[in-house]
């Protein structure tokens, strides 16, 4: 009788080698996600840039980052099932013996043609999305040093004579008022007064558009910058008009944090304790 043919087993130098590719494709699969998230939330990074730069930020606050992001992510998460998949298959091969089938590049190639088609959407992602802020901002600058009045059909432009931010608003100006006041509310933060200029006109006999002005701020945000140039007291607590011109626009002004900041000479990591104003004003016009 024939004696079965005995089945070798793959060395121990093959598994060896077999695991340190698989250990290799899962730490490119976590890079994928984990760089797949810092897109994702690289969004956020460019709106806040903006609101700090430029005035409120407009639009999604992700934007196709996003979208990256979770291109990325995927990609992650294949490429790891996919090399597992393959580990096993490659393991149960020697095991049995067999010769194990040369495999083509396949999933390497996937991914590099993957990435390099990525990278180069996101280059033209920032490329778009940085142009027309440049733009706007050129613009802005040319239109105050020609003495033009900045008016609230211009989302966000700060004169550059008097440092003031203007909005148009979607509501009336009590709407708008109390949204402020609601958002103000949320978030903890003071209001110290409401003064109804044209309240107080009517009383007076006098005639004025709805005009009101909301005065509010916070110790924990006012006392450093206070600390760090005691001239910004004169403009704290931070506040927000809320008018409506004779044309029945409403429209919502602050002080900018840029103009404030260039005016009291304030550290740039504190600028993030007033240019909260901006998002506020925004969130209430909307």
């Amino acid at each position: 009788m024939d004696r079965p043919v005995a089945t070798t087993r793959g060395s121990l130098s093959d598994y060896l080698a077999a695991e340190r590719t698989l250990l290799a494709w899962i730490r490119t699969g976590l890079a994928l996600m984990g760089f797949g998230f810092v897109v994702a939330r690289f969004g956020l990074f460019i709106r806040e840039l903006q609101v700090v730069e430029h005035g409120p930020a407009v639009g999604s606050p992700n934007g196709l980052s996003l979208w990256f992001g979770v291109a990325l992510i995927a990609a992650g998460v294949v490429v790891t099932l996919g090399s597992g998949w393959q580990h096993a298959r490659l393991v149960r091969e020697l095991d049995q013996g067999s010769m194990p089938a040369i495999r083509s590049s396949t999933l390497a190639a996937g991914v590099a043609v993957f990435l390099a088609l990525v990278g180069i959407a996101m280059a033209i992602y920032l490329i778009s999305f940085r142009t027309p802020t440049n733009i706007r901002l050129h613009e802005t600058t040319e239109t105050s040093m020609a003495g033009a009045p900045t008016t609230g059909a211009t989302t966000g432009v700060v004169a550059a004579s008097n440092g003031i931010a203007s909005i148009p608003s979607n509501h009336s100006v009590d709407e708008t008022v109390a949204r402020l006041t609601g958002l103000l509310q949320a978030k903890g933060v003071t209001l110290f007064a409401l003064v109804d200029h044209s309240g107080e006109a009517a009383k007076a006999g006098l005639s004025m558009p709805p005009t009101k002005l909301l005065i509010f701020g916070s110790p924990k945000a006012g006392t450093p910058l206070m600390l760090a140039a005691p001239s910004i007291a004169i403009d704290l607590p931070l506040k927000v008009l809320v008018a409506q011109d004779a044309a029945g626009r409403v429209s919502v002004s602050y002080n900018s944090p840029a103009y404030l900041q260039q005016r009291h000479g304030l550290p740039p990591d504190l600028l993030q304790n007033i240019a909260v104003v901006q998002v506020l004003a925004a969130k209430a016009a909307m």
